[in-house]
């Protein structure tokens, strides 16, 4: 009996497999396009059609030796658009067509050449007299957002090459966040947007507290118009003007993981002055919570929870009371938002809008005065758990003039509970790239450091004890480099087993 049962499994996985076989060749390409989207020269589309609706997925390398890398399967059909991604410019392309059944199809190989990057975006990211060894990287990219016109983002790799970029005709990129789905939040403005309030005649300037205006228009240095969110195939997900709204968002904006929109936009309250005077306009934050038609969800305002009878800067800040630059989230999924005016990170209740605490120079955490920050940027929960941010260092009593001055990059473990902060990494920048305004502090997988040194124009790579390993050149003022890992682009590409 068992011998028959044997037999009869055998003869039906014969079966089986006879009939897949008869089936797969049955399933014939009619006709293979290939065609370069948005004229990338590191990006190809090949568009295949089948005589019958079949599923289906591309290999493809460079090179002998090169790494395979596939892509994802399509949906069963007799027409398929694939992506290929991450390509090498003027290189030479091999791939085949693959049916995804029980024992994979594969047609011939064919091949490819891409052409030469576009002149625009040939430049000379490496300077070969400065630090850089590719493999301080590892084996993720870095993002970087061009805000004048024509506007673009771009991940560079260790060496110095464009991996990938998207482009708007119209607009410049202000600055673009990854989302929990694999794709690209971005604002953009029109260039030459930027409002700031400037000395009228015959009239008093009104300095802030730290010896000059910040940002005194409605829209600011990194206020934009449009948000959008780009996949990594360069499509545009969504569109949305936000001036038509009448929020001015700023500085940051992010992706939480119901698929709305967080971000930074400027908030305004008016202050009574008396029976006979005007009613002054104060000038502060709101992180305002959208979906992607623009409905307005919720709001958190700073004005809400200030006390202003106690705020003695207020007449000098009035333009620009906090400065808000950062919105992000911490475990468990609640606000972290920077006041570099204030000289700290508050981690906000989402739900309810109540402070739960603020670190920092007078916050609610013990630390010693060589852990406090200036001016700081970019505050986030890294890979190991630790609050990090990016200490600008300006109007620090450590630096004393301003050859001495020093940006750093700082991590912290917090414990709530004791309300302790232990500091982890103290990573600082070479002086000469001392960046009073913007930049930004990421910790990479291989325990490096990625910092912006916006100022100069720099984004340098340093082990945690503060070796600077590489370097790259920005030709413009990079307001943040942000490290794309591997992982961000599956569902896009995989390598091949």
């Amino acid at each position: 009996m068992k011998i028959i049962k044997i037999g009869l499994t055998i003869g039906l996985v014969v079966l089986l497999y006879g009939a897949y076989y008869a089936y797969s060749r049955y399933v014939q390409i009619v006709d293979i396009h290939l065609s370069s989207p948005d004229n990338s020269a590191i990006k190809e589309m090949i568009q295949v059609t089948l005589d019958k609706p079949a599923p289906l997925y591309v290999e493809y390398w460079c090179g002998e030796d090169g790494q395979h890398v596939v892509t994802p399967v399509s949906k069963e059909g007799k027409k398929h658009q694939v992506h290929l991604l991450l390509l090498e410019t003027d290189t030479t392309y091999h791939y085949r067509i693959i049916l995804d059944r029980l024992v994979p199809t594969k047609s011939k190989t064919f091949s490819f050449r891409t052409r030469k990057q576009s002149p625009w975006m040939v430049h000379d990211w490496i300077k070969e007299d400065h630090p850089h060894d590719p493999k301080a990287i590892g084996n993720e990219l870095i993002m970087l957002c061009y805000r004048e016109f024509p506007g673009y983002i771009a991940m560079v790799d260790g060496k110095g090459h464009i991996k990938w970029y998207w482009q708007d005709e119209q607009l410049g990129v202000r600055i673009a966040s990854l989302t929990p789905r694999s794709t690209i939040l971005a604002l953009l403005a029109p260039v030459g947007k930027d409002e700031f309030l400037k000395p009228q005649p015959n009239k008093p300037f009104v300095k802030s507290g730290m010896g000059y205006g910040l940002r005194t228009g409605k829209i600011g240095f990194m206020g934009g118009t449009q948000l959008a969110e780009i996949d990594l195939t360069g499509h545009v997900r969504w569109r949305l003007d936000v001036e038509k709204l009448g929020l001015i968002v700023h500085h940051d904006l992010q992706m939480d993981k119901a698929g709305h929109i967080v971000a930074v936009v400027r908030d305004f309250i008016l202050r009574d002055q008396g029976a006979h005077a005007p009613k002054d306009t104060l000038w502060g934050d709101a992180v305002v919570t959208l979906d992607t038609t623009g409905k307005v969800l919720k709001k958190w305002s700073t004005w809400d929870h200030w006390n202003l009878k106690a705020d003695k800067r207020l007449d000098s800040l009035k333009h620009d009371r906090f400065h808000i630059n950062t919105i992000s989230f911490d475990r468990d999924s609640n606000y972290l938002v920077s006041s570099p005016i204030e000289n700290q990170v508050w981690k906000i209740n989402a739900q309810t809008g109540e402070t739960m605490w603020r670190l920092g120079k007078g916050g609610d955490f013990q630390l010693d005065k060589s852990t406090y920050f200036y001016f700081q940027h970019a505050p986030y929960i890294n890979q190991k758990g630790d609050l990090m941010l990016f200490d600008n260092g300006d109007f620090s009593p450590r630096d004393s003039t301003t050859a001495g001055k020093t940006s750093r990059a700082l991590s912290f473990t917090i414990n709530e509970q004791a309300k302790t902060a232990l500091k982890k990494l103290d990573v600082p920048l070479p002086n000469k790239q001392f960046t009073a305004r913007m930049g930004s502090a990421y910790l990479l997988e291989n325990g490096h450091v990625v910092q912006t040194s916006s100022k100069t124009g720099s984004v340098l790579i340093s082990s945690p004890t503060g070796k600077v390993l590489w370097e790259l050149n920005t030709y413009f003022i990079p307001y943040r480099a942000i490290p794309v890992p591997a992982t961000f682009w599956q569902g896009y590409v995989s390598n091949s087993n």
